[in-house]
């Protein structure tokens, strides 16, 4: 069974199961079930499957990891948690999110006047809503609508302007008002502490977002001043985003408590939360030599609650309510690409791609003997000979000298006797074998666009676990490149012979080949970019019923050729005008032919951009 590392990452949300991948959960209906049942129904190309239960089973091991840490060091602080909507704002995640919250008070994060919206509409009064990022003053005033709608609602300032801004909205919503109702005021701290990675510039004195310790003084006298003190109940702070280590949390949490503590000794008596961000980090390693976290979600827990105690304990103050915005955990593994491999493009080095001459030159029939005789004893030295031939015989066809059969023998032959000693030695874990697999590595042309659908894969070098989700019991021997079907040469993922991926051999003419990528629920369809004009792949969520039964809802389509050209502003009406003049006024199509191109044109401008597989184009 081969597994790619799911033991590592899969957190027991897959298994294998008769040589397919299947969820772990209900009845652990296969995914390859699930994608042909969507595929039954006429949906080609990618496939986004949403699973709302792990979504909930996040949601709950956070809860619980953070409750059993509370009562195992008698901590007086509640936890609470918000889902910062800057993760994943689409409907079908936000709409089971809050399905399954509902029983541990989870609410929303904001941070600008539409997220607001969201927040405002989804999280259940009582529920908590945090507003971070810079704000203006009609964003600072739907905060105060949202308090009088009944919100549990908290307005995190970056910046002193916009304390300013909140004492004169404060002014104008209660000045008139019997029972005035404001919400509560967060300040965001700039640390001294910083992350780690890629955004460890969330945390240290460069950071975008945090009022420095000189601001922080200035508004808490204004606050004072404003007789609003009273509304002052969070400290913010944020380190970064895919925390990988724990050191850096730990050392921002002592400066941060320290803040609190002071803060509440100056008189900040409403003061009763500290807001620990983001950070919590997600397994995305496949490959246990290069794992992204080195911690446990109970150790995250446990320093955060006895660090708040500690503190609270020297400092003489009360401990604070604890709350985490970790989209990231919550998000990620909820999502589930697939998407169907198209062609394999080194399928020519082949023995069967051999044109053999009578006579050859000397050195092609060296190449001959030498795949023929290859063995285990002498497998290093033919593999060092035939690299050898094919750099002469490359120099002899520059010269002139052996034509273009002769080249393509020598490409096939060397390819292939590279593969037999790679076999051979495969016990062997040389620098030299690992190069050497980049030069028989197989191309999988993979219907999906990486710049939709894993915009961090190019844009940050995030790696996502991916693996076929059938053929599992069978070893996958290729070394793989995967290519999308962007118009763009970054649109691979390129084989690392340190992060090996190996997929199986395959005829794309008689077989359908699925991969799935993995924990891409988290930023990648938000930050998913439409190059090429490829839209968001079609989605379904995949629920249970009582007695385990998978059902598939809530489907959403891909967006069609008119619908991507609305989007950008395009005028679609003319567009559908020029085309139907131009095939009726061309003096080269006949009027019964006018006819058919046009109901064809109309066939095709209601499809996505994503190609139809092989299989398809042969049942259609």
């Amino acid at each position: 069974m081969h597994d790619f590392g799911l033991e590592l990452w899969g957190d027991n949300n897959f298994l294998i199961k008769e040589g397919r991948l299947a969820l772990n959960h209900a009845n652990t209906p296969s995914l390859l079930e699930m994608t042909q049942r969507v595929r039954e129904r006429g949906y080609k190309g990618p496939l986004l499957l949403r699973f709302p239960h792990l979504v909930q089973k996040q949601i709950a091991t956070l809860f619980d990891a953070f409750h059993t840490a509370i009562e195992t060091f008698d901590y007086q602080g509640r936890f609470r948690a918000v889902f910062p909507l800057k993760v994943n704002q689409y409907p079908n995640f936000i709409h089971a999110l809050m399905r399954v919250a509902s029983p541990y008070g989870y609410g929303l994060e904001a941070g600008s006047k539409a997220e607001l919206i969201i927040a405002m509409s989804e999280t259940p009064v009582g529920a908590p809503i945090t507003v971070n990022g810079f704000k203006d003053r009609e964003m600072i005033a739907l905060c105060f609508i949202a308090a009088k709608m009944g919100h549990d609602i908290t307005v995190t300032i970056e910046g002193l302007g916009e304390l300013q801004t909140i004492i004169e909205v404060n002014t104008d919503f209660n000045k008139e008002s019997r029972a005035p109702i404001s919400p509560k005021i967060g300040v965001r701290i700039r640390l001294h502490s910083s992350g780690i990675g890629i955004w460890a510039k969330s945390g240290g004195y460069s950071s975008k977002f945090g009022l420095t310790s000189t601001e922080l003084l200035e508004a808490f006298d204004l606050m004072q001043q404003s007789d609003i003190l009273d509304q002052l109940s969070m400290v913010h702070f944020h380190i970064g985003s895919q925390m990988s280590e724990i050191a850096p949390l730990k050392k921002a949490l002592r400066e941060a408590g320290n803040i609190y503590a002071d803060l509440k000794n100056r008189g900040a008596t409403a003061l009763t939360a500290i807001n620990i961000g983001g950070g919590l980090a997600v397994e995305y390693g496949q490959h246990s030599h290069a794992q992204e976290r080195n911690y446990s979600l109970k150790e995250f827990a446990n320093d955060v609650v006895f660090l708040m105690q500690e503190i609270a304990k020297s400092k003489g103050v009360e401990t604070p309510d604890i709350f985490t915005e970790s989209g990231r955990f919550i998000a990620a593994s909820h999502s589930v690409l697939i998407a169907p491999v198209l062609e394999l493009f080194s399928q020519e080095y082949h023995h069967k791609g051999l044109r053999p001459k009578k006579s050859n030159p000397p050195l092609v029939d060296e190449l001959y003997d030498l795949f023929e005789t290859i063995h285990r004893g002498n497998a290093r030295e033919y593999l060092h000979d035939a690299l050898d031939h094919m750099e002469s015989l490359l120099t002899l066809f520059d010269l002139g000298y052996i034509d273009l059969e002769d080249r393509s023998n020598t490409e096939i032959l060397v390819n292939l006797i590279i593969k037999k000693a790679i076999n051979l030695l495969k016990n062997e874990d040389t620098k030299e074998l690992k190069r050497l697999q980049n030069r028989i590595q197989e191309k999988y042309l993979v219907n999906f666009s990486a710049f939709e659908s894993l915009p961090d894969f190019w844009g940050l070098s995030q790696h996502f676990p991916v693996m076929p989700i059938d053929r599992l019991d069978t070893k996958p021997s290729r070394p793989a490149s995967l290519w999308d079907i962007t118009c763009d040469s970054d649109g691979e993922i390129g084989f690392d012979p340190d992060l090996p991926l190996y997929l199986h051999d395959i005829d794309t003419m008689q077989d359908e080949y699925f991969l799935a990528f993995f924990l891409t629920g988290a930023y990648q369809e938000v930050l998913g970019m439409k190059h090429n004009l490829f839209t968001h792949p079609t989605e379904v969520v995949v629920t249970f019923d009582e007695a385990g039964e998978m059902r598939l809802e809530r489907l959403i389509e891909a967006q069609n050729l008119m619908d991507i050209l609305d989007d950008l502003d395009y005028e679609t009406n003319t567009i559908d005008k020029s085309l139907k003049h131009k095939i009726e006024h061309s003096p080269c199509i006949d009027e019964e032919e006018k006819q058919v191109l046009l109901g064809k044109l109309y066939l095709y401008l209601s499809e996505n951009s994503y190609l139809k597989t092989i299989q398809a184009s042969q049942k259609n």
